[in-house]
């Protein structure tokens, strides 16, 4: 039912990575539950989730659409809670049919993925205050760093920066399962029958699918312009609007960004087996 967070049984060799780690392939033929960027405000996520407990079956999909780090206060009480919820839905498992649990990599968490290799950019300091400028803040404070120590740290070398960004990377080794869920993030999802495609932010749709790279995070001019159905997929599903207006649905897309992190609520959205939506919830 889930991306596997315990120890993997098999591993690409070396140097290799397999499709399965860019996307998740889903399920067909049975609803898919979506939930919106969270950046934070867990508040709102253990109300959706008590809500979204008593509508999803073990045979559903679950797919949380990125940004659940950053912006908001409390984004290691956040990760925690997805990984409950992701628990207790394992127990009520019955088969091998079980609905499939993935997490998606959104900007906020491709930011922390390079926020943890700042050493090696050519101006640590101003990708550092670029940024901070895009929520990253809250992120670094929950995995025990201080944003005024990384001020002074990112002006003082690459030895001096790595050493403040191995510190961020046990903060979040200290958290029982974070590393873990970090390090199974998805690109992209979608169901074995190409009825719907799961992103976080967009899609350029001049790019197949396999060549996406960073427009999956940072492509919503892309997806805003879309007038026609994506390759083969019937329906485009994204999590994070940087205009945070809402659900919005479109003939090829919906938008699930209700504004959470922003002042704005959080939003989660069922598909049945043709892509179409037939619930929400609103927290």
């Amino acid at each position: 039912m889930n991306e596997q967070l315990g120890p993997s049984r098999s591993r690409p060799a070396a140097g290799r990575t397999s499709a399965s780690d860019v996307f998740a392939i889903l399920p067909a033929g049975r609803f898919t539950w979506a939930i919106g960027a969270i950046h934070g405000e867990v508040d709102r996520l253990v109300i959706l989730h008590d809500r979204l407990a008593t509508r999803i079956t073990p045979y559903d999909n679950l797919v949380y659409l990125g940004n659940f780090f950053g912006r908001g206060a409390r984004v290691a009480a956040t990760v925690h809670e997805m990984l409950l919820f992701r628990r207790a839905l394992l127990a009520r498992q019955l088969d091998d049919e079980s609905g499939k649990i993935v997490f998606l990599r959104g900007s906020q968490e491709e930011m922390w993925h390079k926020l943890l290799q700042l050493q090696f950019a050519p101006s640590p300091a101003d990708v550092f205050q670029w940024m901070l400028a895009h929520g990253v803040g809250p992120t670094i404070e929950a995995y025990g760093g201080d944003i005024q120590t990384g001020y002074r740290v990112v002006r003082r070398g690459a030895v001096v920066v790595s050493q403040w960004t191995n510190s961020l990377r046990a903060g979040m080794r200290a958290l029982d399962g974070h590393d873990r869920l970090f390090s199974v993030l998805r690109r992209a999802a979608y169901t074995a029958d190409r009825t719907l495609l799961l992103v976080s932010t967009g899609i350029d749709p001049s790019r197949p699918l396999t060549q996406q790279g960073d427009a999956f995070w940072w492509g919503s001019r892309g997806f805003e312009a879309m007038d026609a159905p994506y390759e083969d997929f019937a329906h485009i599903v994204r999590g994070f609007d940087p205009q945070h207006r809402g659900l919005r649905i479109g003939a090829h897309m919906v938008s699930l960004d209700g504004g959470a992190g922003f002042g704005g609520s959080l939003v989660a959205a069922s598909f049945d087996e043709n892509g179409r939506l037939v619930d929400t919830i609103e927290a």
